[in-house]
């Protein structure tokens, strides 16, 4: 016998749904002419039939009704892409799941044409070649406490970069391949030009090389949403008026929480008004987030970066109460020529820390048309860090450029554990400067501080900062070349035997207070 379904008439639907909570099923109190059920537009919901189709007939007869819910009860509806529509709510049920359907189904949307060259990577150019895609919407939400398993999903798109000209965009005159409409599917949720969104509860796996990219959006919230993803978890790019809250993002092969600020929109955009409150992210093995065994990765990215992708910059920014675990640490990073000012960052707690703890940095990549200005960076307040297991190649960095430097970075309440195990010879290094090179501290190498080195900054702060390691560390705890105005306050160190605090070299200004380990620099 064929598989049976029972169609609850409208007021058993609606009945049905008055039983369940509210905070489990926001369809309580909805009038069934505004429920619309995949089933009825011919979701099969069997995990085998492609039902992207159907859901698209659904979402489209909600829109033009004005809107309404778009819901998918229990079941696997095997997908391409699905069309986001103003006005509609997609609604994702318990047991349910999207289920990204494999790339020779050919069920994704071909790429959009893209004109000049691209000086973004081709996942951030593109964006109807996802599962869910959504471009120049208002009021737009997905909610729900199902799934979304990116399936057939790809991390990589070379070939797109190759065809925008990204691969080259230093070089204008070189040969870039012709444009092809490829249906190279390789991101769960791309979300473009949209105002008024809401994200919230669902769990998505194995989300391509985006589990969501939002660009050019305003007013979005993103709240109590599950990652567990092989690439970037979120991107906030070019976005304003955000608020990212109560989620939880494992990404081992790339950043988990990732404001940005790309010339995808063909123009300098800055993020700004941003808030993320709440947060976990971490780099365990993909899919061990989600069924509790948090098996230790290789690749230990999942932080939250701000970067690199920077044209615009960043500004008004808020972050507080988040957790890192077995991942990089805090980066901000602003090479690109745009601005990165007026940042607060609180109440951050890590763990299994790799590379380093905090990065701030500015630099000359110049990667957009005719950057003219150099990157700047002003006005950060990183207070209420502890971070514990740090390994040995770098502690703190803030690190301007020669005649840029970074201004006005307090640093307050921060007590940092590292491995420690870092020898003489790594405290004569002298780092080689950013420059145009890609902002990564392992491009840099190990520093010669094992706790802080800071290079090219004007007026820093360092106020109730304790460093310690767990094994002799023969390197100075803090390494400060060219800063100009540099005010220290209840500054603590562990030190191996004979080894000094610090050093500092062009330092001006300088003001020590109750930090005995800094007696003879202060003399």
């Amino acid at each position: 016998m064929s598989k049976v379904r029972i169609i609850l008439s409208c007021a058993a639907l609606v009945g049905a749904i008055g039983l369940m909570s509210c905070a489990a099923e926001p369809l309580a109190g909805k009038s069934a002419r505004s429920v619309y059920d995949v089933y009825d537009f011919g979701a099969a919901g069997d995990g085998k039939v492609l039902d992207h189709a159907a859901i698209n007939r659904a979402i489209e007869a909600c829109a033009e009704k004005g809107g309404g819910t778009v819901y998918l009860s229990a079941g696997t509806y095997l997908s391409g892409s699905i069309h986001l529509k103003s006005n509609v709510h997609l609604y994702i049920g318990q047991g349910a799941t999207i289920l990204g359907a494999p790339q020779e189904m050919n069920a994704y949307d071909p790429i959009e044409p893209w004109e000049g060259i691209a000086y973004q990577d081709g996942g951030h150019t593109f964006f109807h070649n996802s599962l869910i895609w959504g471009e120049n919407l208002t009021n737009v939400s997905i909610t729900g406490p199902g799934m979304i398993d990116g399936g057939g999903l790809v991390k990589g798109d070379g070939p797109q970069d190759r065809m925008t000209g990204f691969s080259n965009w230093d070089k204008p005159d070189a040969e870039r391949r012709p444009f092809e409409p490829v249906r190279l599917g390789n991101k769960a949720i791309a979300l473009k030009l949209c105002r008024n969104v809401l994200m919230r509860d669902f769990t998505i796996y194995h989300g391509g090389h985006f589990a969501i990219l939002a660009t050019g959006c305003d007013g979005m919230t993103v709240d109590n949403v599950t990652m567990d993803t092989n690439r970037d978890g979120i991107d906030i790019d070019c976005c304003r008026n955000t608020t990212i809250s109560n989620c939880r993002i494992n990404a081992p092969n790339d950043d988990a929480l990732c404001p940005k600020s790309s010339f995808a929109l063909k123009r300098n955009v800055i993020t700004e008004n941003l808030t993320i409150v709440n947060c976990q992210v971490s780099a365990f093995e993909e899919g061990t987030l989600l069924d509790g065994t948090m098996k230790p990765s290789k690749n230990k990215n999942g932080r939250i970066k701000f970067g690199t992708e920077a044209n615009g910059g960043f500004r008004n920014v808020t972050v507080s109460n988040c957790t890192f675990r077995a991942c990089k640490g805090l980066a901000l990073e602003e090479v690109d020529g745009g601005i990165m000012e007026n940042i607060v960052i609180s109440n951050l707690t890590m763990m299994e820390v790799d590379d380093y703890p905090i990065y701030i940095t500015t630099g000359k990549r110049n990667r957009g048309p005719e950057v003219t200005v150099p990157s700047k960076a002003r006005n950060i307040l990183i207070a209420n860090v502890i971070a514990a297991g740090i390994d040995r190649r770098s502690g703190i960095q803030i690190t301007g450029v020669p005649g840029e430097p970074i201004e006005g970075v307090r640093l307050e309440n921060i007590r940092l554990v590292f491995a420690g195990g870092g020898t003489k010879e790594d405290a004569a290094i002298t780092p080689k400067e950013l420059g145009a090179g890609y902002p990564e501290p392992s491009k840099i190498g190990t520093m010669p501080a094992y706790g802080l080195f800071a290079r090219h900054v004007k007026d820093l702060e360092l106020a109730n900062i304790t460093l310690s390691f767990e094994k002799d560390d023969w390197r100075p705890a803090m390494v400060c070349i060219d800063v100009d105005g540099l005010e220290i306050d209840n500054f603590k160190a562990q030190l191996a035997e004979g080894i000094p605090a610090a050093q500092f070299e062009e330092v001006r200004r300088l003001v020590v207070r109750n930090s005995p380990v800094l007696e003879a620099i202060r003399k």
